[in-house]
């Protein structure tokens, strides 16, 4: 228990710090993900206070050209943070981040909880637990030296590069397109950077929520109504640089705009429950 919350302090300082982390010590590296996920938990109770309420999750490597990117062929899941919703329009601080990204993504609001007792998961059940679909921004950010040496475990104990989000106006589950054969596009300074379809998130991105469940479900824990929950992305994950625009397109589900202010801006953040 001692490593378990002296890893997490180490890496919630260096979040708070804006501070690249080169690795942790050799004793406090998480052997295997399970163990990161017992530190991300320990990550979370140390940053509420600058987060604000857990209000939902990330789910990454859920598309071959993210799993080959950063080479994990299976999902990984971090934490959604009040603070780190904003509504689409938001102009975020460049210097807020250690090296920014974005993800085109399909988010989803939950409409009940999922209980763990309820698991295991499918993807047909997640259906009638979804209220709204979202086009997203995922924001992520690189807090590394270098994140090939840092491994998945570490990665998930740090959110797995999670850093918030930006959402598009909410599609009523019963009005969303295909999500098999919706086409998303990541669009920075007014060039497309990438695309994809929703079958690239695990086959259908209900399969990948239908994960994220069942995890939870094994750790003793459930998703709530209300909750977020981003998908994964459909594009690889694009780099910004200060002052960059950036629109994902979903479409049959409008989209979501963000853009990187070099100095200080006031963001639209979004008003979501804490659960």
């Amino acid at each position: 228990m001692d490593n378990i919350l002296a890893a997490a302090q180490t890496i919630a300082t260096a979040r708070r710090n804006r501070a690249p982390l080169a690795s942790l010590p050799a004793e406090l590296v998480p052997g295997d993900e399970a163990a990161g996920y017992g530190i991300q938990r320990a990550v979370h109770d140390l940053l509420l206070p600058q987060t604000g309420s857990l209000v939902g999750y990330k789910i990454g490597c859920t598309s071959a050209v993210m799993q080959q990117y950063l080479d994990i062929s299976h999902p990984c899941a971090g934490g959604v943070f009040a603070k780190g919703v904003h509504d689409s329009g938001a102009k975020l601080r460049y210097g807020d981040y250690v090296r920014v990204g974005v993800e085109c993504e399909i988010a989803m609001r939950l409409a009940r909880n999922l209980a763990p007792s309820e698991a295991p998961f499918t993807a047909e059940w997640m259906m009638e637990a979804i209220e709204a679909y979202h086009p997203a921004i995922e924001i992520v950010d690189d807090r590394y030296v270098k994140w090939e040496t840092m491994g998945a475990p570490t990665l998930v104990a740090d959110d797995f590069f999670a850093a918030g989000c930006v959402l598009g106006k909410a599609v009523g589950r019963t009005k969303a397109p295909d999500l098999l054969t919706v086409k998303g596009r990541a669009i920075v300074n007014g060039k497309e950077a990438g695309r994809g379809t929703g079958a690239d998130v695990l086959a259908h991105p209900h399969n990948a929520l239908a994960w994220l469940a069942n995890h939870l479900a094994e750790e003793g824990k459930g998703l709530h109504a209300g909750q977020i929950v981003l998908t994964g992305s459909l594009v690889k994950t694009v780099w910004l640089d200060a002052g960059d625009s950036v629109k994902m397109e979903l479409d049959g589900d409008g989209g979501s705009e963000v853009q990187m202010n070099r100095r200080v801006g006031k963001a639209k953040r979004a008003h979501h429950s804490a659960q």
